[in-house]
């Protein structure tokens, strides 16, 4: 079976055949690929909790727009950045050393922006802070359901996770092409049943794509890939926790709602 194969646009073959073409004496292990997500990790929670501090020093339960204010800059310019860096990076395994902790910065100005948005919005539910734990809570279950092989990576189950995963992006594509056209595909992101129920799936692929990040970089180490793809790695995987963390927060937004 091929290794190259995972639902993650960011490990597509190309890139791999791209690094084996580039291959040096230095060789990608496990261990530096998981601690290259640590340090990614740590970035965006660097990132995102110095957002965060802008939005709370500037926090009034009167007016809480003057606090999203104070850091839609900040999600504005992560946005963008991390979406420009995770292409160029997609593109340059090579440069994953140096382009991978930028995005993680990027995508936390980004998700603390954004968090501090449902938070005025939602304020005192506790929304972001539930959604930090599950997601955290959801990645160590699914490495422990892949190390225990208790969910095992066979061919059906790889090309279903792909397949759901590209149903997805073209779902978000055809709303996205729909809104510039005025049309309106809200029934299926509201706080209606099929929004929840929409959303409760799109969690549930997410969360599998883990396990496809897993099992993707288990083989591209035993294959020896290149030392600098254990940067690449790591960014593949923060690219999945990122989509994660936020389909989290707005599945909790949606249940909120509904109160």
């Amino acid at each position: 079976m091929n290794f190259t194969k995972s639902s993650n646009p960011i490990f597509g073959k190309k890139a791999f055949d791209r690094a084996y073409a580039d291959s040096s004496a230095e060789v990608m292990t496990i261990e530096g690929a998981m601690n290259k997500s640590a340090v990614l990790l740590l970035l965006v929670v660097v990132s995102a909790a110095y957002v965060w501090s802008k939005f709370s020093g500037a926090y009034n339960p009167a007016f809480p727009a003057e606090a999203t204010s104070a850091v839609a800059p900040y999600m504005l310019i992560g946005g963008i950045g991390g979406f420009i860096i995770a292409m160029i990076t997609s593109f340059s395994p090579r440069r994953a050393g140096v382009l991978a902790p930028v995005y993680a910065l990027m995508e936390g100005m980004f998700l603390g922006g954004i968090s501090a948005i449902i938070e005025a919005k939602f304020g005192g539910q506790g929304l972001v802070s539930r959604a930090v734990g599950l997601t955290f809570g959801v990645f160590v279950l699914m490495l422990f359901l892949y190390r225990s092989k208790t969910i095992r990576v066979t061919g059906k189950f790889r090309m279903g996770i792909m397949a759901a995963t590209g149903g997805i992006a073209l779902i978000y594509f055809i709303s996205w092409i729909a809104s510039m056209f005025g049309a309106n595909m809200g029934f299926m992101y509201g706080s209606s049943t099929i929004g929840i129920g929409f959303s409760l799936f799109v969690v549930a692929i997410a969360a599998l794509n883990l396990i496809l990040d897993f099992d993707f970089i288990d083989r591209a180490a035993a294959a020896r890939a290149p030392k600098y793809m254990e940067w690449y790695a790591a960014f593949g995987l923060m690219v999945t926790l990122v989509w994660l963390y936020l389909e989290i927060l707005k599945l909790l937004a949606r249940f909120a709602s509904r109160d």
